[in-house]
């Protein structure tokens, strides 16, 4: 057996613990009472569930040992492209815990001091991305992309050209999102191709802007980490046949601080608040997705708006031409307040500084990568992130998964689908030159194996709890429960 094979032992599955008669808890016995008048025979179990019998101690370790195998960003580098998965400072924690007692249906006078934190953050999120008006509705990124799209839908039937405009432009290296919320509204989706440099192929898409174009979708830097620099004439172009111009906030980690969507000529905005304000990200939600307009957009935003009346705040339905109500309440308050923190703590200067480093260790990066025998393909100054190709003879799934075996997150692989064989990586503004440079040394540690041992890293894997899946398989016919046998 290979050595790298026995880096961890197996530890055994909470079933595997069972024995009969151990339990962690006692519950305290019941009141007597006819169970089956009370909730019907129907509805009792007949036999007992089929539980794990596991002391205390047992069930603690191995939720403990679970948690040890997931991957985070309190214990891994998670330089995953296009993702920002930067590190969430606890004080935000802290904060999000003050609010922790209220209620949704709380009147609002009892809850002033929560509406005025939610009435800050619109203006803070306005100023930050130069829009006049922002709703914090949206419960993720592609729920706030949806209420933008909604937004232009809404403006251009105003207008009386809501059969007229059928169509929205959407880069060939954009996020899978925007053409999937182009579609749910409604709209057919036409690709502009990405040009030599890198960057929208301007020529393709003015000649694909017509009158029938509701909307470009674009993210500032783009998905190849590169900024786009004739996005003033991009706008321009959009604006002068009717269409609106859309910014995916996924990438504004790179520019905060230093430069606008609304400067740049967009029309709406959305954000996610987890990549560059720091709120939790992933394990299915609460998400966060603001979305930002300009004030000829003011009208269609969803209801409620947190609005001012002199000294009070309150939650404003009286938005004349709204797209309705996104979502249940208003937003995923604890999230909001976690990046309000954030920006507060940071303030303008030190937002600056975020960016600054974020494209500073990104740049880093792509050197030292360039050094290990990767190839950049759009080579130059590049923003937060960059893409990759690894050197010749090798597969980019297998060097992330052997990434694994090191106790780091692989990078973003295989997209942009634009760039063969893409490793996309954006280390973030938070990770230190240390360990930085600790990643590298880890990647020449597998390009090393691999060239004495080609096998190794197609096999890899080795010292994860399971090891490489069919993904084909397991995408189709996933397996979701214990099989247990006892």
């Amino acid at each position: 057996m290979p050595e790298w094979s026995q880096a961890h032992a197996q530890l055994p599955l909470i079933f595997e613990r069972s024995r009969a008669g151990r339990r962690a808890s006692q519950p305290p016995a019941p009141e007597q009472a006819d169970l089956s008048a009370l909730l019907g025979a129907e509805n009792l179990r007949q036999a007992p569930p089929r539980l794990p019998e596991v002391s205390e101690l047992d069930l603690v370790r191995h939720y403990t040992q679970l948690a040890h195998r997931q991957m985070s960003i309190d214990a891994n580098i998670y330089p995953l492209g296009s993702c920002t998965m930067k590190y969430n400072p606890k004080v935000n924690e802290e904060a999000a815990k003050l609010f922790q007692d209220l209620h949704p249906y709380q009147a609002e006078e009892t809850v002033q001091g929560a509406l005025q934190l939610l009435f800050e953050l619109q203006g803070d999120l306005a100023t930050i991305t130069g829009m006049d008006a922002v709703s914090l509705q949206p419960a993720a990124g592609a729920h706030g992309e949806l209420a933008g799209i909604l937004m232009i839908r809404a403006y251009h039937r105003a207008r009386g050209e809501g059969e007229q405009r059928r169509i929205v432009l959407v880069p060939d290296g954009a996020h899978g999102t925007n053409p999937a919320t182009a579609a749910m509204a409604g709209y057919a989706v036409v690709e502009v191709p990405t040009g030599p440099d890198g960057e929208v192929d301007l020529a393709a898409l003015k000649a694909r802007l017509t009158p029938e174009v509701a909307a470009v979708m674009l993210t500032n830097p783009n998905t190849l980490g590169l900024f786009e620099r004739r996005i003033v004439e991009i706008a321009a172009a959009a604006h002068a046949v009717g269409a609106q111009l859309y910014y995916d906030g996924a990438n504004l980690n790179a520019i905060v601080g230093r430069a606008r969507p609304g400067d740049m000529g967009f029309d709406v905005v959305h954000l996610n608040l987890h990549k560059t304000f720091t709120t939790p990200h992933g394990g299915g939600g609460p998400g966060t997705g603001p979305v930002g307009v300009k004030a000829h957009l003011r009208e269609f935003l969803p209801v409620p708006v947190v609005a001012k009346d002199g000294e009070r705040y309150y939650l404003d339905e009286d938005v004349p031409n709204t797209i309705g109500r996104m979502r249940s309440f208003y937003g995923n308050f604890g999230n909001l307040v976690r990046a309000y923190t954030y920006i507060r703590a940071l303030g303008r200067e030190g937002l600056r500084e975020v960016s600054g480093y974020a494209v500073l260790n990104a740049n880093y990066l792509r050197m030292r990568f360039k050094e290990l025998g990767f190839t950049v393909p759009f080579d130059r100054v590049n923003m937060h992130e960059f893409v990759a190709q690894p050197p010749a003879g090798l597969r980019t799934l297998d060097i992330a998964k052997a990434q694994l075996d090191h106790g780091m997150h692989p990078a973003t692989v295989y997209f942009p689908l634009i760039v063969k064989e893409a490793l996309m990586v954006e280390p973030t503004e938070t990770e230190s030159l240390e360990s930085l440079d600790a990643y590298v040394e880890t990647l020449a540690e597998i390009l090393e194996r691999a060239a004495a041992d080609p096998a190794y890293l197609r096999g890899a894997p080795y010292s994860t709890p399971v090891r490489r899946l069919d993904e084909v398989r397991a995408a189709r016919q996933p397996v979701l429960r214990y099989a247990f046998e006892g």
